[in-house]
């Protein structure tokens, strides 16, 4: 089999000699990379160091690189590596370190905030327990993250945040005041005609009047006109509604299933709602190919029959998808 339909971590997972670390590596590299103030040289050190006795066999530049490029579908696949091989021992261990290569002194930043709560969800870790072990490795509460949309946030992390403000504020100050004059002007000049064309209309009164009762008869003519054409408009659309209505009740009765079924299909295959028709088919073979039951042969009884239900719900996705799309 051609090795051009696995990605770059997938490779990584069939080389290594334990998926688990290699998969709970990426998470660490993923806290890693959201880790601000620290070079690249300290980020894959502190890696290093943390997974010292890990057994995967291979380098961490592949990793650190595929972290850099936020993959989801890698992140997505690690974390279900991770969450189907760890034990309740090994979960608090995973937690520790995705603590210790997040900071060093208890400040960590806006996306490892996230983070850290995703990875204590998937590996089944409390609130409670989180912070608690957060208390004992830095020394300080895991405080709730801060909010971006309230101007506290910007006024600690972007000093300029208020300078740039009141210069916006100032230039728009000035941009209504010179449509404020540019406006008064506009009316002077239009007073201006408005009193030249009155003088005017005074001194052709008797020439207009009685072309005024001729344009009255045409604007009478006109509206009534107009009110027919309203009508008929009238008729028309509600018409259109009728139609419209009979064209719903259609699309009621032959209506496809709710949208959510194939928003679950697609996850399953690991992809999100817009994908295309080929799309699900390239996923489904990747998929289909990293759960297939023959790679679990030599496993217990019990990964066998879990490999073959995943299978299975990959294989129920993409049946149920090719039909709908």
């Amino acid at each position: 089999m051609s090795i051009a339909r696995f990605s770059p971590f997938e490779l990584l997972l069939l080389k290594s000699r334990s998926q688990v670390d290699t998969a709970t590596l990426l998470l660490l590299g993923w806290v890693l990379v959201h880790r601000q103030h620290v070079s690249e040289g300290q980020r894959r050190r502190r890696l290093a160091q943390v997974t010292a006795q890990f057994r995967h066999g291979h380098e961490l530049g592949p990793v650190m690189s595929i972290a850099h490029s936020q993959d989801l579908h890698a992140i997505q696949l690690a974390a279900e590596v991770v969450r189907k091989e760890c034990s309740k021992e090994r979960s608090l261990s995973v937690m520790h370190q995705a603590i210790t290569v997040a900071t060093d002194d208890g400040d960590i930043s806006l996306a490892n905030h996230y983070i850290l709560r995703f990875l204590a969800d998937l590996l089944n870790v409390s609130p409670a327990t989180l912070g608690t072990l957060f208390q004992e490795l830095t020394g300080k509460p895991l405080r709730p993250p801060e909010d971006p949309s309230r101007d506290a946030y910007w006024q600690t992390h972007d000093p300029a945040y208020y300078a740039q403000k009141a210069k916006e504020e100032a230039e728009a100050a000035q941009r209504e005041k010179a449509s404020q004059a540019q406006e008064e002007q506009q009316q002077r000049a239009k007073a201006d005609k408005q009193q030249e064309k009155k003088q005017r209309q005074q001194e052709k009164q008797q020439q207009k009047e009685d072309t005024r009762r001729a344009k009255a008869r045409a604007e009478q003519a006109k509206a009534e006109q107009a009110r027919q054409e309203q009508a008929r408009q009238e008729r028309q659309r509600q018409e259109q509604a009728r139609q419209e209505e009979a064209r719903r009740r259609q699309q009621q009765r032959s209506r496809p299933p709710p949208p959510d079924r194939t928003t679950r299909a697609l996850a399953v295959l690991g992809l999100t709602p817009g994908a295309s028709k080929t799309d699900v088919r390239r996923a489904y073979r990747r998929m289909a190919q990293l759960h297939h039951p023959d790679r679990y042969y030599s496993e217990s009884e019990h990964q066998v029959a879990l490999a073959s239900a995943r299978f299975q719900r990959i294989k129920n996705a993409y049946d149920y998808l090719m039909q709908t799309y």
